[in-house]
């Protein structure tokens, strides 16, 4: 970075007052508003700032850091830390950052800009002096906080155990400070975590946990590990039962267990949030999509007509359940571009949210067989870029109501404004046909999409589905192991072949071993576990089958799930439980194709 600053710092000064207007825009900048500069300050950032818009960059870097020296202006220190690093100029970027420090030894800002840049300069352990004195000049009240949140720094540092090393180093003169302790044994943990020992991360997290179990910040390491490291949701439940009103943990863990399709755990939770912050929208909205996946459709009404009040702070009617009768198809939306482009970010937000909320009313009515509700709720939404999702929950009311001809035609006719539309409507046009057990018709739509789209893993996916449902066995093992080839980490393709071995009560060992590939990927997926317990019961292994059917039934009280259940207790001899079991099941989905084959198979009559 060359530096010519003194030899033209006169005529550009001259230059810069005579073309001060012209540059009014510099007035306005952040950097100068917020600093309180004089008249010759003034005119040396914006010299500065001249020479770097003139591509000379070496002299803009010498004039700002002279400002920043002369007014010890934080805004001014790092505008000339930016320009070295923008030029690619590590180490003078770090000299200008240590400058900044030895200049405003109480600045945090210099110490983290120092810190991040040794470590992008892959100087990691010259770190340990600047770290020590961040913890030390930081607000004893916010110390707890930084410690925590050191090892973040250091995420992208190969050498992982080196970092552990730093972060005992660092933290030791504050392993035994009660405030802080706790805080201690999280940056540690961290530290092991990023280096990929669970187990000493998890005995960090409990030591943290047990110094002080109201720590959040002990429950957000927690939950960083989870699903892989399954012992760590134990610290997270006994925070929430030390600490029930600790919310923002609530909502991280439910979305957490919603990932996993853990819906009856992550309902529970966001259950809790809305009982103690009844005024905040969010959280009935996740809520309304969690019991729709339960199929509780009443519940999902409540809480998205909540939603609804709450946003848009106004009582929300339901429409009254009526007849059912034949929904009337409306004109599919056009392809209407006047979006609103002055809609603030928040405010188009709130739109999506309020968008979403009628779409899953629509659903919910649809779930409840009140296809009128479903409809009107439909026609509240206009977002044009909505438009497909309507289209196909419309098809879906006409294919519920045996006018399967017109709800493909509804989704043929809808417009496509790109190739993702056009895959969009095949899909939705093969989910129709499935949800009315047109399966060879499904197979078929699937089969000309994926000649459209070669290599879709979704695509290829669905139709090995179907294929399955076609009993093409051959072809849905065929597909699923195309799909595993695309994408190995396809934990969905590795359970549904591992599930078709075991409930054909073949290649056991590997059916086994599928799975627990996908439980690997996909930690507490209830319906992988779901798998593995039906796995089991065709091993013979009755009592761990049970076990794992129990949790996977507790995480997600599926129909299928509930079925499989009540068949291993049954043959169990524990017939009570099993009819309880199945009582459940049947309560939520007495057409469901696994439940029915399972009662009429085991000749279970009265439940």
């Amino acid at each position: 970075m060359p530096a010519r600053f003194p030899t033209r710092l006169r005529a550009l000064a001259l230059a810069a007052c005579a073309t001060l207007a012209s540059h009014a825009a510099f007035a306005q900048d952040d950097l100068l508003v917020r600093s309180r500069l004089d008249r010759q300050l003034f005119l040396q950032v914006l010299i500065g700032e001249i020479e770097l818009r003139e591509g000379e960059v070496g002299t803009a870097y010498e004039v700002m850091l002279e400002a920043a020296k002369r007014s010890k202006e934080e805004q001014i220190f790092k505008r000339t830390v930016d320009i070295a690093l923008q030029a690619g100029a590590g180490e003078q970027a770090l000299a200008a950052a240590k400058t900044w420090r030895e200049e405003m030894p109480q600045s945090l800002d210099a110490h983290r800009y120092v810190i991040q840049i040794l470590v992008a300069l892959n100087r990691p352990a010259d770190t340990a002096d600047t770290l020590s004195s961040l913890i030390k000049i930081t607000p004893e009240a916010e110390r707890p906080s930084i410690i925590m949140n050191m090892p973040r720094f250091f995420s992208r540092v190969a050498d992982r155990k080196a970092t552990v090393a730093l972060m005992e180093k660092v933290t030791q003169p504050y392993a035994e400070q009660a405030s802080t302790k706790a805080a201690v044994n999280v940056a540690i943990g961290h530290a092991w975590f990023m280096a990929e020992d669970t187990g000493k991360a998890l005995e960090y997290a409990r030591r943290a946990h047990e110094q002080d179990p109201a720590s959040e910040g002990a429950a957000l390491f927690a939950l960083e590990m989870l699903p892989g490291v399954a012992p760590a949701e134990e610290l997270v439940v006994d925070h929430l039962k030390v600490k029930p009103t600790s919310d923002g943990i609530r909502q991280v863990y439910a979305r957490i267990l919603s990932a996993s399709q853990r819906f009856a755990d992550a309902a529970v939770q966001l259950e809790q949030v809305t009982q103690h912050q009844p005024q905040v929208a969010g959280p009935y909205l996740t809520l309304g999509a969690l019991y729709l996946e339960l199929k509780q459709s009443k519940q999902a009404t409540d809480a998205l007509v909540k939603y609804l009040e709450v946003a848009q702070a106004a009582p929300v009617k339901a429409p009254a359940k009526a007849e059912t009768k034949p929904a009337t198809p409306t004109k599919p939306q056009g392809d209407d571009d006047d979006d609103d482009d002055d809609a603030s970010p928040a405010s188009a937000a709130a739109d999506q949210g309020v968008t979403q909320a009628w779409l899953m009313l629509a659903q919910a009515a649809e779930q409840q067989g009140d296809f009128k509700s479903a409809e009107i709720w439909l026609a509240k939404v206009d977002n044009p870029q909505r438009a497909l999702e309507v289209v196909a929950r419309r098809a879906s009311l006409l294919a519920r109501q045996g006018k399967i001809k017109e709800a493909r035609d509804l989704i043929h006719r809808s417009p496509e404004r790109s190739q993702d539309d056009a895959r969009a409507k095949l899909l939705a046009e093969a989910q129709v046909l499935r949800d009315v057990k047109r399966w060879s018709d499904a197979n078929s739509v699937l089969a000309s999409a994926n000649k459209k789209f070669p290599n879709d893993v979704d695509l290829l996916y669905e139709q090995s589905m179907m294929a399955e449902k076609l009993n093409k066995l051959d072809e849905m093992e065929k597909l699923l192991r195309k799909v595993i080839e695309i994408k190995p980490d396809h934990h969905h393709a590795y359970n549904a072949l591992g599930y078709s071995l075991a409930e054909r009560n073949t290649r056991l060992p590997e059916a086994k071993a599928l799975i627990q590939k996908a439980l690997e990927i996909a930690p507490g997926e209830p319906f992988i576990t779901d798998s593995m317990g039906w796995v089991e019961y065709r091993s013979g292994n009755r009592a761990e089958a049970i076990r794992l059917l129990r949790g996977a039934y507790r995480s997600r009280p599926d129909p299928e799930i509930g079925a499989h259940l009540g068949e291993v207790l049954w043959i169990n001899g524990e017939r009570d439980e099993a009819k309880r079991v199945w009582r459940e099941a049947r309560a939520k989905d007495s057409a469901n194709d696994v439940l029915r084959e399972t009662l009429a198979r085991l000749r279970v009559g009265d439940l």
